[in-house]
């Protein structure tokens, strides 16, 4: 009896982990876009609350922009670092304990598919097959959701939350150079408005959940953000003038 043709995977319907990945590092990319126009907007609409010059303005919103994407950056990498070291230490964990005690290590991999719902016999020989075929990938995967071949690379972490917080925080700071001072805070208030909107829409849209609800709550922090910062800058401006 003839074996029946395996189909092939969709084009559109991955079957790994790369999908999954993506939307993670764009959704990650969405809200590091979200903290830099309500970081900035923050600093800048506080400022103006202080004071009319715009040379002031411009210069924390500035430092505001450069500070805060260092930090998402340094942040991002000590954290990714941090995970990285622990995947690593793991893995060689998993391969020392396949040197060393193989017989444990294939019945811990054959328990772990029965939980799965396999039988016992199907569980054994699918767990003994992946370990044939190569053992610590099969290890690693099944227990501790690890790709051996594909650790986070902390730099490309720093990088695109640099990136993100830069690209956001680039909005208010533009907005607010609008050279009319009693227009420019209301100018930047609706460019913000208008971005938290889009990346309300874009994080709900990615994470599959209810929109209205993700762009209300993102809007609402970010108007707050600013009501704030603009009443503590305008109550500094008039303690000092």
């Amino acid at each position: 009896m003839s074996e029946l043709p395996v189909a092939p995977p969709h084009e559109r319907e991955p079957h790994t982990g790369t999908l999954n990945e993506q939307l993670n590092w764009l959704r990650a990319g969405v809200l590091g876009a979200n903290d830099g126009i309500v970081s900035v907007a923050g600093i800048v609409v506080g400022v103006a609350g202080a004071t009319a010059v715009r040379g002031n303005i411009l210069t924390a919103g500035l430092a505001g922009l450069v500070a805060g994407a260092l930090s998402m950056a340094g942040g991002e990498y000590v954290s990714v670092s941090t995970q990285r070291d622990t995947e690593r230490a793991a893995v060689n964990l998993e391969r020392w304990e396949l040197a060393n005690m193989p017989d444990q290590e294939l019945d811990e991999l054959t328990g772990l598919y029965r939980a799965r719902g396999l039988s016992e016999t199907t569980a054994r020989q699918v767990a003994g097959e992946l370990t044939a075929h190569d053992p610590l990938r099969a290890h690693v995967e099944a227990e501790l959701r690890i790709d051996a071949d594909a650790f986070t690379n902390p730099w490309q972490a720093a990088g695109a939350s640099f990136l993100a917080f830069t690209i956001g925080g680039i909005l208010p700071f533009v907005a607010i150079m609008y050279p009319d001072a009693s227009l420019r805070v209301w100018i930047c208030v609706v460019a913000v408005v208008i971005g938290l909107i889009l990346t309300g829409y874009l994080s709900a849209h990615l994470g599959r959940a209810p929109v209205m609800l993700a762009i209300v709550r993102n809007v609402g922090v970010g108007v707050l953000t600013m009501a704030v910062t603009w009443g503590v800058g305008r109550l500094f401006g008039v303690v000092t003038s």
